[in-house]
């Protein structure tokens, strides 16, 4: 049976999903293709991350472009860091445990944010701080920066 669940993983993604889904529910544990299940589980992990590093990068960037290039401030770059630190927030209230991974990921993602801003700003990266000067705290807080035109 498990050759068979096996294939159908390989032909018909969103079948063999529903037939995952039908085995649990039934409590049918020896139909389950658990090498994929394992597979996808680790999956989504991954792209938990991936997605939580992308918003960082996304948010940590234009709030470089905030405070580096004042004069060209927008409506879309308020509006861009208020959408990632809500996905930000949304992704730590739904698993706490990433809160974790935030910290681990933070110089990484303020490196890449740096060269975006550059390539996006036109500005040279020695501009912007070589360590991120945000705390934690100022990068989810709601009212830093944005609400405060200057």
């Amino acid at each position: 049976m498990i050759q068979v669940i096996s294939s159908l993983y390989e032909q018909d993604y969103y079948l063999w999903l529903e037939e995952q889904v039908h085995s649990l529910e039934s409590l049918a544990l020896d139909k389950l293709d658990v090498a994929n299940l394992i597979i996808e589980i680790q999956g989504m992990g991954k792209a938990e991350k991936l997605a939580k590093t992308s918003n960082l990068r996304i948010l940590l960037m234009h709030l470089l472009k905030w405070i580096y290039q004042d004069k060209k401030r927008t409506n879309s770059c308020q509006y861009t860091i208020r959408e990632h630190r809500k996905r930000i927030l949304k992704t730590l209230k739904q698993s706490p445990s990433l809160k974790n991974y935030y910290q681990e990921i933070l110089a990484e993602a303020y490196q890449d944010a740096r060269e975006l801003a550059a390539d996006e700003t036109g500005l040279p990266i020695t501009i912007f701080p070589v360590e991120c000067e945000f705390t934690t705290e100022q990068i989810l807080d709601p009212e830093f920066l944005t609400n405060h035109r200057q």
